[in-house]
């Protein structure tokens, strides 16, 4: 990995330039987490309602959801780095009208920034997941989506973290400004590395060289049936996260009420620090994981935040919050793994309907937690919710068995007991997505 960084047909990206676009990915991930917190007071003040709130949220996500199979067909068809680049400069556009117009704001444009971000956000997210391959290497592929989990982890928390003050000392207009700027940052360090972003023959003919695959409207047409169920896994385990991430202010509140924010701040910190030490796990762990491992990734990560919800003393729940992130974690980096080891030409159209997978399910999953929430405990809500996810968990562990009875002796394999430091050979670069093969945030 030590070639030097090129956009126009050459090597992998140097250890110094992933670390640096890994840097610019935490810049702009910190931007977003504190515009969740500073875009939803400023809706409320701008809609003077908290059905505006939800209303503005829900916006969001749905731009988010309807992006995800046309970003998934750009990304077979647009240089990805392009994509990125695009999907940066758009956004911080976005934010820095925002940032000009202040209070003066009509909720035209408030909507129509927030269908920009929805949509920017998954269209970075769904080239950047396709071209990790292709910068760093197969072989590499686990241990870099490691370290952008570890960075938008970190990230989370200082955004969350700092919303508060940054609001408090430059008001709203501040940190959209930061959060801009932190789109420039990341737009800046894609233009200055070039980082190549396509196979050699998919370079050839950005504009729609190789196989892209059916319409986006047809993306689902042809993935293999365990594919399917891993997407529908992810979008499940949304979903169950959506209920904590709405239970978690109720119980904080509950709790410590003079400080719930000092609650959460412990609670999401701990967690950061879970997902820490899932990457150092996996990076030394030499092997490729595949459905098995994100099956029961999954419900680890479901039991254990639901114990964090079950009134534990301070050191349990911290301990319960960390093992909730070691979890989220690992089957974050092991499900993008899984899905990188498709061929080129097919990962785009995977994360394109994984990412409409993510965005739906914690949209149904936000509205459907909030509303349990007037009749239900917290407790009660996130077990409800985590217990779908274990679930689907176990039907997946289930069809991963009896794929493995019935597969024939003579099948593409891409075992979980492979080192990870074998790249794919070309047949299996182009089925990886087959049963019995090797593969977002705790939202």
């Amino acid at each position: 990995m030590g070639a030097a960084v090129d956009g126009v047909g050459g090597g992998l990206v140097s250890v110094f330039g992933l670390r640096l676009l890994v840097t610019s990915y935490a810049v702009s991930a910190y931007g977003n987490y504190l515009n969740l917190i500073a875009l939803s007071l400023f809706s409320y003040e701008v809609t003077g309602t908290a059905f505006g709130i939800g209303a503005v949220m829900a916006l969001r996500l749905l731009a988010g959801v309807v992006a995800g199979p046309v970003a998934g067909a750009l990304a077979g068809r647009v240089r990805r780095r392009d994509l990125m680049v695009g999907a940066d400069a758009a956004q911080a556009t976005a934010m820095g009208v925002l940032a000009v117009c202040g209070a003066r704001t009509p909720l035209w444009l408030l909507g129509c920034a927030v269908v920009v971000l929805g949509a920017g956000n998954t269209f970075f997210g769904v080239a950047l997941r396709s071209a990790v391959p292709v910068m760093v290497g197969q072989e590499r592929r686990a241990r870099a989506n490691g370290l952008l989990v570890t960075a938008r982890s970190l990230a989370t928390v200082l955004g969350f973290a700092s919303a508060a003050p940054v609001i408090a000392h430059g008001g709203y207009g501040t940190a959209f400004a930061v959060n801009a700027v932190s789109f420039v940052v990341s737009g800046i360090a894609l233009l200055v590395l070039r980082p190549r972003t396509e196979e050699a023959a998919g370079e050839a003919a950005p504009e729609g060289g190789g196989t892209p695959g059916p319409p986006w409207w047809r993306a689902w047409a042809g993935v293999p049936a365990l594919v399917v169920g891993l997407v529908a896994l992810r979008g499940t385990d949304a979903l169950a996260s959506s209920s904590h991430n709405v239970a978690l202010p109720v119980v904080a509140e509950l709790a410590e009420a003079s400080q719930p924010a000092l609650y959460m701040s412990r609670f999401w910190a701990a967690w950061a620090v879970g997902t820490l030490l899932a990457h150092q796990v996996l990076k030394r762990g030499g092997r490729a994981h595949g459905e098995r491992a994100f099956a029961l990734g999954t419900c680890a990560m479901s039991c254990s935040f639901v114990l964090a919800f079950t009134g534990l003393p301070a050191v349990a729940l911290t301990l319960a919050a960390a093992a909730a992130g070691f979890a989220d974690g690992w089957t974050e980096i092991v499900y993008t793994s899984r899905l990188q080891a498709a061929a080129d030409h097919e990962r785009g159209r995977l994360f394109g309907l994984s990412a409409t997978a993510e965005q739906a399910g914690f949209a149904v999953g936000t509205v459907a937690a909030a509303a349990a929430l007037e009749a239900l405990s917290p407790l009660t809500v996130v077990a409800l919710f985590h217990g779908t996810a274990v679930c689907g968990a176990l039907a997946l562990l289930a069809a991963t068995r009896a794929g493995r009875a019935n597969r024939k002796p003579t099948g593409v394999r891409y075992m979980r007991d492979r080192p990870m430091s074998e790249a794919p050979t070309e047949e299996e670069g182009t089925h990886g997505t087959r049963t019995g093969d090797g593969r977002l945030p705790g939202t």
